[in-house]
This record gives C-alpha cells, sequence and structure tokens, in this order.
C-alpha cells in the first residue's frame, strides 16, 4: 500500500516539476522565473526523499540534504545579484 502512495506521490510531484519548467522557460518576469527556480529545487528535493522511501536507501536522503543546502545559497546569491548587480561587494 505504502508503496502505491509513494508511486502516486512521485508522478504528481514530477507533475509539478514540469510545470514548474514551464513557468520557468514561459515567466513574463525574471522574478517570475527565479521563484519557479526555487519550486523547482524544492520539488526536487521532494521527488529524492519519495524515491529513497520507495527504495528504501539513506543515500537518497543525504542527497536531497545537499541539493537543499545548494539550492538555498544558489537562490540568496541570485536574489542578491538582481538586487544590487554584483555577488562581492
Amino acid at each position: 500500500m505504502l508503496t502505491l502512495v509513494v508511486l502516486i506521490s512521485c508522478t504528481f510531484v514530477g507533475v509539478g516539476l514540469l510545470l514548474n519548467l514551464w513557468r520557468l522557460l514561459k515567466g513574463p518576469s525574471v522574478l517570475d522565473r527565479v521563484l519557479a527556480l526555487d519550486t523547482m529545487y524544492i520539488n526536487s528535493i521532494a521527488l529524492i526523499v519519495l524515491l529513497g522511501l520507495y527504495f528504501g536507501s539513506p543515500l537518497y536522503f543525504e542527497g536531497a540534504l545537499l541539493i537543499a543546502m545548494l539550492g538555498f545559497v544558489s537562490t540568496a546569491a541570485l536574489c542578491k545579484y538582481l538586487v544590487r548587480g554584483d555577488l562581492i561587494e
């Protein structure tokens, strides 16, 4: 029963990733694209955690943690670049 729920959840998260990709490519403004990119990495974390539950491997959770850290830093750097125009002061 749990495997069926995990597979259905993976399908919904995958559809969400496709919709985020569409917003990333079609977004009317730069802020929409940054938000879509931020949401894409959050959805990819959810997908990796669900795959870790499905396969029963703890390595997937470490990969999700690594993506979470890199995603936070990249989003902060991208927002700082868009506001000020440079990364290093």
